[in-house]
């Protein structure tokens, strides 16, 4: 009977002592930038691994609704954090410098917008766009910033014609010839056309907007306003449990989908595999990153890429870099060294 008390008595207390750790974590309301995707690895890892909770954080984790609408998610009061496109800041941070969340650690060093063609297209170089169609989903990046791209570059825009449609018709279309290229994030793309049954690695052509002097960003981690403010030991935890997992995924992607899986098991794993290593290779593993490390930037590339948006969006003012990014939360430069080898 004492036995039995007693060990009662110690599971009670054990209870009582796990109960008051939790109610001591801090929530932090998260949304991502869409579905459940493979590149999403580096926050269900750090969930799943438990360096949330080490940073004293309870990380709530929903999916979002489009990585520039994790902005104004953040904005209206809904979520606290988030996985969206720095370029959506921008262009809040013009009317709103004041409610507009902030970036905290840049993770897709390199833009995925592009423009995609078929190789069978009889496009071979940008100028082939004059005289072409090319579908866009009116308001994303890629479309809002062609006249801009065609500037830069000495093209003539009203020689191209542009076909709004939903982000869901652009593969079909073209896959169809009813456009000639596409207006798109490569990231998306990419695997659209590869649940549309294509190769586009070996019949498609990709136009990158950063190798012909869009010179961008795009998605990282933002936290509110607020949260800097009122808690800035929650916004540097945070940031230190995503690098260390973004940074571990380098190394060992079978880790980062178990973790995917464990949040979402019904996603394609196959794909979505590539697509961590899609992000991996050709948005993060750059040469900027190699020098000044995963989760910073360039101020003086993010001063262009802001007037790059002012131009495209036509923004009523230009921000300052410190109304979009803030490096004050990153951890030190060798904790930020990202080995990529993908398994």
């Amino acid at each position: 009977m004492m036995k039995r008390l007693l060990t009662a008595t110690l599971g009670l207390a054990a209870l009582t002592m796990s109960s008051a750790f939790a109610q001591d974590l801090t929530d932090v309301r998260f949304t991502l930038g869409w579905v459940t995707q493979g590149s999403d690895a580096a926050f269900f890892v750090a969930k799943d691994k438990g360096y949330f909770e080490d940073e004293g954080l309870n990380v709530i984790i929903d999916q979002g609704e489009g990585s520039g609408a994790t902005v104004t998610r953040i904005m209206g009061g809904a979520y606290d954090a988030g996985f969206g496109d720095i370029n959506a800041i921008i262009q809040n941070a013009a009317d709103r410098p004041d409610q507009v969340p902030v970036m905290v650690y840049m993770m897709w060093n390199q833009p995925p917008f592009a423009v995609v063609t078929k190789k069978s297209s009889g496009i071979s170089a940008i100028e082939d766009f004059e005289g072409r169609v090319l579908g866009g989903a009116q308001g994303t990046p890629t479309t809002r910033l062609l006249p801009v791209f065609a500037r830069t570059n000495g093209l003539d825009i009203d020689a191209i014609e542009i076909s709004n449609m939903a982000p869901n018709l652009q593969e079909p279309m073209l896959i169809r010839d009813e456009i000639d290229g596409a207006l798109v994030f490569n990231i998306t793309s990419y695997f659209n056309l590869l649940n549309n049954r294509q190769d586009p690695e070996n019949d498609f052509d990709w136009w990158l907007f950063g190798d012909y002097g869009m010179d961008l960003y795009s998605n990282g981690m933002m936290v509110s306003q607020d949260m800097i403010e009122n808690n800035p030991e929650a916004v540097a935890g945070l940031v230190r449990a995503v690098n260390k997992a973004s940074i571990e995924i380098g190394l060992d992607q079978d880790m980062a989908m178990e973790a995917v899986m464990n949040f979402d098991n019904l996603v394609n794993e196959e794909i979505e595999r590539m697509r961590l290593n899609f992000a991996y290779e050709r948005l993060m593993a750059s040469e900027e990153a190699a020098e000044i490390g995963l989760g910073d930037v360039d101020d003086e590339r993010l001063a262009r890429a802001i007037d790059i948006v002012v131009e495209g969006y036509d923004l009523s003012s230009t921000p300052e870099t410190s109304d979009v990014f803030s490096r004050e939360f990153l951890p030190a430069r060798e904790e930020r060294e990202l080995v990529y080898q993908a398994q």
